[in-house]
């Protein structure tokens, strides 16, 4: 299954960003040192922090009337049950 969400804020954008990477089963810290950042860069980044370049990018969107989508792809998780 897939989930559609509209990206308008850095908010959204982070919150995004933590279901995917929850997604993948991956820790902050796993996903931080395969990028080349830090645990609190990717802790920032889901918490939506704020940032000029942020703060500008969404502004820009918001003028030129673009919209930011992005898929989540919902695993399905097997239960199995022991009788």
């Amino acid at each position: 299954m897939k989930i559609k969400t509209n990206i308008n804020s850095s908010y959204t954008l982070g919150q995004v960003m933590q279901q995917g990477r929850l997604q993948t089963g991956m820790s902050q810290r796993e996903l931080a040192k395969a990028i080349g950042v830090s645990q609190k860069w990717i802790w920032e980044m889901e918490q939506g922090k704020p940032g000029l370049l942020m703060n500008r990018l969404f502004r820009i969107l918001s003028l030129i009337e673009v919209e930011l989508f992005a898929e989540i792809i919902v695993k399905d998780k097997i239960i199995n049950e022991e009788a």
